[in-house]
């Protein structure tokens, strides 16, 4: 059996890992509460390395989920680190069932879906992967805001896998996936072979302008709630959504090159937002 502690210390290595970023920005919370976060998203990593790395996706995903339903009946075993840190958070806080189910069937769409025909298809996906995250994460931070805060969880949600998907783009050509929105590409004259050639074109930055500003509307639909969170957890959700602003602004100065090395925010310009929040 893990020992709880040991539990949460793992999910925290999962985050500091894989998410500089979300990491940054949560660990401003009290103890009690930074450790439930940690405990989600180790949960949401966890999918997603089944989906982008598992040998047969399907079947573990699939596995997830029936382990997941034990799991909420109190089966689950006490060796992994997730399942306890998350018992222990689940116990703690109401959280959104929902939203987990969700999350899960959001990865199971990458298994079935690798091109977009609209905004609303990309708008759908970004959801289930992302604010079902905000959603998840609702119950710790701001228990008795659920209902005023819901849209401005969800938006910034979709305002942060926008930007993963701006920011991705060359990657996920790799994975033969493309998140840009075909009707989208008509309409400014960008076709699927020119996107192939990995080359930054008037058309493409009128694709990714058009997608940004998408994202940049939902950006500013979660700052209208944001005095709403209690304010141990106002700075933490606020970092994290200027944090991944700032990334398309990095992306606009770096030429658009998205085909390349990866654009990130450093922890210079992280302490530069922190101290204007």
């Amino acid at each position: 059996m893990v020992d709880l502690n040991l539990a949460y210390k793992q999910c925290e290595e999962v985050i500091q890992h894989h998410s500089k970023t979300f990491y940054k920005a949560f660990s401003l919370l009290p103890s009690k509460k930074r450790k439930a976060v940690w405990a989600v998203y180790a949960f949401c990593r966890i999918v997603d390395d089944i989906v982008d790395e598992g040998k047969k996706p399907k079947e573990e995903l699939r596995e997830f989920q029936e382990e997941f339903e034990g799991f909420l009946k109190g089966s689950f075993s006490h060796e992994n680190f997730m399942w306890v840190a998350l018992h222990d958070t689940f116990k703690q806080y109401e959280m959104d069932i929902q939203a987990f189910r969700d999350m899960i069937k959001g990865q199971g769409m990458d298994l079935v879906k690798i091109r977009y025909h609209s905004m609303d298809e990309v708008l759908d996906y970004s959801y289930h992967v992302a604010s079902t995250v905000g959603l998840m994460l609702l119950p710790i931070l701001a228990p008795r805001k659920i209902a005023v805060l819901r849209e401005g969880a969800i938006a910034l949600g979709l305002g942060m896998q926008l930007t993963n998907i701006l920011r991705d783009i060359g990657e996920d050509l790799g994975r033969d996936r493309i998140y840009l929105p075909k009707d989208i590409m008509q309409k400014h004259h960008l076709t699927e072979m020119d996107l192939q050639k990995q080359t930054v074109t008037p058309e493409f930055i009128s694709v990714w302008e058009h997608l940004a500003a998408e994202a940049e509307k939902q950006y500013d639909t979660a700052m209208l709630t944001m005095n709403e969170y209690p304010i141990h957890a106002r700075a933490p959700v606020k970092a994290a959504g200027h944090f991944y602003r700032a990334i398309l602004n990095k992306i606009r100065l770096n030429d658009y090159d998205v085909f390349g090395e990866r654009n990130f925010v450093s922890n210079e310009e992280k302490h530069a937002i922190l101290s204007q929040i």
